[in-house]
């Protein structure tokens, strides 16, 4: 009862607002039904616009999350440079050119998908090269002694994950920085290359053979080497993000003492890591002994420092904890790019070295550059 209006205490309506304060739409409720009733036609249109409204936030969030991927920066100076070439030579954009590029850019860009998920562990390989070319003589020979050709892949793929064990054993056991280490093993894997062919090409799998055949084959269009980085770029990206040896990857690169602290095994991520490595060497030396029908002892020769530059351009951090395989397939690109460019303008081939350094250069500062600008922003959704 309100003791300042005691008539009004037994009031219905009184109490009813009571218990609904600030006027609840619950009161009364035929207003409320003739609210909605007659509210159909402007509430429509309202909604209209408050949906509107809302989209555009969406899109801002979608462009502030495209922005700020670690690859931006290479992916735009990609395009740039092939719209660059494209515009004095036109014979550049036909369809035909771009997938022989893609094609070319396969080998270093396995590559540097692997030196990237190291590079996320603050590891690095410079046997990638070594491996390569030796992964490769080795399944000519074994396909040159009447072993079928896709048996001898498999031996090939056997053969990469081997020599990556080789080399996280001799970080492990001797406790070499990885660098030291893997500038030892691409010397002898090289000198192996070359005794176990004396020298001399290698004749691969005949044309007419079905691995010569898939390998040198496309879908859609599209080269089958392409189809294979995808996956691989696919693959290794769900690994490091979705599963507990990426988490423990990006754990170890990130702070290694609180790794090591928190009970993470170390010891055996980096083991695995080197022979994930060791493999996507092999996988590139199988495509490219598929692809060209034989393999040369020089094969993959400086193609190790070629996939630690894409790694870097592509946007993976040389402190670890984290890495992109997009960018660094996008690296690779992005260098073959500059090589088929460099052949279009009849470059010399003593400049070949410095127009690639060049590009490099302006790639990882433009990189540098948007980075510095998403920090400074901050986030602003």
């Amino acid at each position: 009862m309100n003791e300042k209006f005691p008539d009004q205490g037994n009031d219905p309506l009184l109490s009813t607002r009571e218990s609904h304060p600030l006027g609840s739409a619950e009161v009364p409720s035929a207003p409320a039904t003739m609210t909605e009733v007659s509210g159909t036609g402007p509430h429509v249109a309202s909604g209209s616009s408050r949906a509107g409204a809302a989209l555009l936030p969406s899109l801002r969030v979608v462009a502030h999350t495209l922005a700020s991927q670690d690859y931006i920066g290479v992916l735009v100076v990609t395009v740039i440079l092939v719209l660059i070439i494209g515009v004095v030579h036109p014979r550049f954009l036909a369809f035909g050119q771009l997938t022989d590029v893609l094609n070319q850019a396969t080998s270093v860009a396995i590559l540097a998908c692997g030196i990237a998920f190291l590079l996320a562990m603050r590891e690095l390989d410079l046997s990638v090269g070594s491996v390569y070319g030796l992964t490769a003589i080795c399944a000519a020979l074994l396909m040159h002694a009447g072993v079928p050709s896709w048996l001898s892949v498999l031996a090939g793929l056997v053969i990469g994950a081997a020599l990556g064990l080789v080399n996280g054993l001799l970080i492990q056991l001797f406790r070499l920085p990885s660098i030291i280490a893997t500038l030892a093993t691409l010397s002898i894997f090289r000198g192996l290359t070359f005794a176990v062919s004396s020298g001399n090409e290698i004749a691969g799998p005949a044309l007419t053979d079905s691995f010569a055949r898939f390998v040198g084959g496309n879908l859609l269009g599209i080269p089958t080497n392409v189809w294979v980085l995808v996956l691989v770029v696919a693959a290794l990206t769900l690994v490091l993000l979705a599963t507990p040896f990426g988490y423990r990857v990006r754990s170890i690169g990130s702070n290694p003492d609180a790794a090591i602290f928190s009970g993470l095994p170390v010891r055996r991520v980096r083991l695995l890591a080197f022979v994930l490595m060791g493999t996507l060497g092999g996988l590139a030396g199988m495509l490219s002994l598929g692809y060209f029908g034989s393999a040369d002892p020089n094969l993959g020769t400086g193609y190790e420092l070629l996939a630690i530059a894409a790694a870097v351009i592509g946007g993976t951090s040389l402190r670890g904890g984290k890495a992109t395989m997009v960018g660094a397939a996008l690296g690779s690109i992005l260098l073959g790019v500059v090589s088929s460019g460099l052949a279009y303008f009849n470059v010399p081939i003593n400049w070949t070295a410095f127009a690639t350094g060049s590009v490099i250069l302006v790639a990882v500062s433009l990189d540098s550059v948007l980075r510095s600008g998403r920090t400074n922003r901050g986030p602003h959704l």
